[in-house]
């Protein structure tokens, strides 16, 4: 079994599409084994998207994950990773496939519903930045 981290993006869970998330994660035998909800500073955003801070878009980015609530997840399933990025669809909603999250919800490229982990790598880094291992069952 492999490991991701999801993070439900402010504008997701302002658009209270929380629950709509959570149902394509279960109809397709995603697991959610830890679940919270937060709210990041600047600094925390900062931290967790370090890997980006060298590109354009690194102020916007760290400006709207810290603009309302998030709601982060630990996912787990046979492989994981691919699976969940395959139904988060791409990061651009236009291109999008039918009926992944980023298609049927996002409204801007930026603004698009929901994160995931890219590798075993950043899963691991993503799931212990917010998650120590009493909150996953």
């Amino acid at each position: 079994m492999e490991r991701t981290l999801s993070i439900i993006k402010p504008d997701g869970v302002g658009r209270g599409l929380i629950g709509e998330v959570i149902k394509k994660l279960e109809n397709s035998d995603i697991k959610i084994i830890a679940m919270k909800m937060l709210q990041m500073t600047k600094n925390q955003a900062k931290g967790f998207y370090a890997v980006h801070k060298e590109r354009p878009f690194f102020d916007s980015l760290t400006d709207f994950m810290t603009s309302g609530p998030v709601v982060v997840m630990v996912l787990e399933a046979e492989n994981v990773i691919t699976k969940y990025r395959e139904l988060m669809g791409a990061t651009n909603y236009k291109e999008a496939e039918e009926g992944t999250i980023r298609r049927d919800f996002a409204t801007d490229i930026e603004k698009n519903v929901v994160h995931g982990s890219d590798s075993q790598e950043s899963a691991s880094f993503e799931i212990g930045y917010f998650f120590n291992s009493f909150e996953i069952v």
